[in-house]
């Protein structure tokens, strides 16, 4: 089989190759591409006589999926697939496997950093001292003894968990899908407006799909206390953040720290969330460290070597 991997992964070319000498061992052929493009053509190009095309979180839309007539399975270095054309690959037949778990480390470790910067005013502090300025009116908020509210509770939601229970916080969560592991640890499971409206700190951790996008728009907003902070390292179409926006900017809510958004960075100057009171913005970098981007390297080229094998692993189900 013709396989090739189209855009980089954010580890060493020294690394892919070592990656691909099983595929290569077996008899297949493995091609490499080291820059990205979101250009259509350039992706049908790249795609043309494939029968595995390996791909990281760049566009991977249904036009190029149509034209990829030897396509017969898509091996995507993330967790979330939104970024694919699902529908065209469901009516092809494609298989999609994706790299679940790489990210669990980096992405809950994340959420407690700013969730720390957010109650105890790191970036406030910061500027403070190079202002000059003294700790007066800088008194913080601890973690231990608060509830923190998990929307979804897959393995990032539960790695999440485990973080806050740590720092002593009473952790609930509202999932599709209860798990006895998790309820395990501690975890009770509330619907969502119970774990909106008594929260003191929410975090989201749901793939963005058709049911969940615009989940978390005005009216779930004005459910929140207004001593609650609310953090998104999941994906930025599930929040109306212009409504979050003017929550924030109206004190109806304590503080925001988002990694996603509606379109990736560069935002807009104009963006709701650049003119928000007490947020906290980073450029979508929860799932990058030096660490998970070797993981999710290895994860993807073994999800192609299992493919390959007739036993393959990460099936999303599409």
């Amino acid at each position: 089989m013709n396989i090739s991997l189209i855009e980089p992964l954010g580890v060493p070319e020294s690394v892919i190759r070592e990656l691909a000498r099983p595929i290569e061992e077996m008899g297949h052929s493995f091609t490499y591409y080291d820059t990205k493009t979101t250009d259509k053509e350039e992706l049908k190009k790249r795609s043309h006589g494939q029968d595995v095309v390996m791909i990281a979180n760049n566009p991977y839309p249904a036009e190029v999926v149509e034209a990829s007539d030897e396509l017969k399975m898509l091996a995507v270095a993330f967790t979330g697939i939104d970024h694919v054309g699902l529908g065209a690959c469901k009516d092809k037949g494609v298989m999609v496997c994706n790299c679940a778990g790489y990210s669990d480390v980096c992405v809950s470790e994340q959420v407690i950093g700013m969730a720390i910067s957010l109650m105890r005013k790191f970036p406030v502090c910061d500027e403070t001292v190079r202002n000059g300025g003294t700790n007066a009116g800088l008194a913080g908020t601890e973690i231990a003894g608060k509830r923190v509210g998990l929307i979804g509770c897959g393995n990032i939601g539960k790695m999440t968990a485990r973080l806050f229970l740590a720092f002593g916080a009473e952790v609930v969560a509202y999932a599709r899908t209860k798990r006895a592991e998790v309820e395990a640890m501690g975890v009770k499971y509330v619907s969502l407006e119970e774990l909106l409206s008594t929260s003191d700190i929410v975090s989201l951790h749901t793939p963005n799909n058709a049911s969940t996008k615009g989940m978390i728009d005005r009216k779930a907003i004005s459910l929140m206390k207004e001593s609650a902070y609310f953090i998104n390292c999941a994906r930025g179409p599930i929040v109306d953040n212009r409504a979050l926006s003017e929550a924030l900017n109206e004190g109806k809510i304590a503080g925001a720290a988002i990694d996603v958004f509606d379109t990736e960075p560069p935002l807009a100057a104009d963006y709701p969330l650049l003119g928000a009171k007490n947020t906290l913005l980073t450029p979508h970098v929860a799932f990058l460290t030096k660490e998970s981007m070797v993981r999710r390297a290895k994860i993807e080229f073994d999800n192609v070597v299992s493919y390959l094998s007739g036993k393959p692993e990460n099936v999303c189900k599409i």
